[in-house]
């Protein structure tokens, strides 16, 4: 399968732009028999373009950022390269630590995108102090934040400095949309695009009776159809993660078959928008 001509992006609100298409490495590095598959899985997926990674300390207690360095040697200006720092790392002084712990399990001297993993009781202050003090140093490029719901993203604005997000990774699918309600109006208005995490609900939406019928009727499979539906949302980066291959190939040609809006019409029948309120969903 050779790569699509023109890969579809999303703009940070630093200017930089990203594919909107990445990859997820969660669970990525935790079966050493897998490994070797999942090195070439996430090269095969560099090779056709989705050259966003995303992992994190907290997946595997380092494995995951092990197993992407790995991938990625000799690549790396390929790659734009996003990673996560614990909550209770998210002081000015561990935080230092953690992301030289991180850079040196990825090989690399910089992390593209260094995101707080989820809110946590270190002070947002201090937590945008310690970003910045990494972005001055050179440690990372920018910055960010994970499963952070609407209110806290208004608490973040309104730290000094916290303006300097460049996006809120957060559980968004078909299946969970609760997000359109408050969180992504909110995130759209300040040009942060929305970086959807588990964009196959850990593959239970891919089970969906209704997913799977509509994707039946229109020639494509499962994933592809979620993958499409999140492609076509504006400001929306979908991170899906496998470690095979073919499943990586399966992902990547969603960008060349776009969902008509006659198509997304339907799905919204199928998997309905939010119309009240709802608590951020996070797994």
């Amino acid at each position: 399968m050779a790569a699509p001509a023109s890969l579809l992006r999303r703009q940070l609100p630093c200017g930089e732009s990203v594919p909107a298409l990445g990859q997820g490495t969660w669970h990525i590095g935790d079966d050493p028999r897998r490994r070797q598959a999942e090195i070439a899985a996430i090269r095969r997926g560099l090779d056709l373009g989705l050259t966003l990674v995303d992992t994190a300390e907290m997946y595997g207690d380092g494995r995951s950022e092990e197993l992407v360095g790995e991938a990625i040697a000799g690549r790396r200006d390929e790659v734009f390269l996003v990673s996560k720092v614990y909550p209770h790392n998210a002081s000015r002084r561990a935080m230092g630590r953690a992301c030289e712990a991180s850079l040196r399990r990825l090989r690399v001297e910089t992390i593209d995108l260094y995101l707080l993993h989820w809110p946590g009781s270190v002070p947002l202050a201090e937590t945008v102090q310690a970003f910045e003090a990494l972005r001055q140093a050179g440690k990372i490029r920018h910055w960010g934040v994970s499963n952070v719901d609407s209110d806290g993203m208004q608490a973040l604005w309104r730290t000094p400095g916290g303006s300097a997000a460049q996006t809120d990774q957060v559980l968004y699918h078909l299946g969970e949309r609760g997000i359109e309600w408050d969180l992504r109006p909110w995130l759209r208005e300040r040009g942060l695009p929305v970086m959807a995490y588990s964009p196959f609900n850990e593959g239970r939406l891919l089970r969906a009776p209704a997913l799977v019928a509509f994707a039946r009727r229109h020639g494509r499979t499962p994933a592809q159809v979620a993958l499409g539906w999140l492609l076509a949302q504006d400001g929306v980066i979908a991170i899906p993660k496998t470690g095979n291959a073919a499943r990586v190939e399966e992902n990547a040609a969603a960008l060349s078959q776009p969902l008509s809006a006659a198509q997304l019409a339907e799905l919204d029948t199928l998997f309905a928008p939010p119309t009240a309120a709802s608590p951020l969903v996070v797994i």
